[in-house]
């Protein structure tokens, strides 16, 4: 993309594509349609919307600096030390690069999301 501003929509026009973040054998439910919409993706740094079915998922450490916010649905967030936090929609959420985690969907998620490697 050549556009340097511009606004994310959750229903935009953009081509939603399949995403492969999450392994298959993590979803809870039968739905297992991940998908992404980028809307930008040049030196290391991403945007755009995600969107997950529910699924749980051990991740040891975080592959990137990420900030959030939730359009729809339900995540819950465990920490190292074991401290569990619910977002819902509205809610900004921020995951630094490294850390360990657990991510538990509970409800279908769609997020913008804005990535930093």
């Amino acid at each position: 993309m050549s556009t340097n501003t511009f606004k994310i929509l959750p229903e935009s026009a953009g081509e939603k594509k399949p995403s492969k973040l999450i392994p298959k054998s993590c979803f809870t439910t039968n739905e297992t349609d991940e998908t992404t919409t980028s809307f930008h993706d040049v030196d290391g740094v991403s945007a755009g919307v995600w969107e997950c079915p529910p699924c749980k998922l051990e991740i040891p450490s975080y592959p990137v600096n990420e900030m959030m916010t939730i359009i729809s649905g339900s995540l819950t967030i465990t920490n190292e030390d074991g401290i569990e936090e619910t977002f819902g929609p509205g809610e900004v959420v921020f995951a630094a690069k490294g850390s360990k985690m657990t991510w538990q969907i509970t409800e279908r998620l769609r997020k913008y999301y804005m990535t930093s490697g």
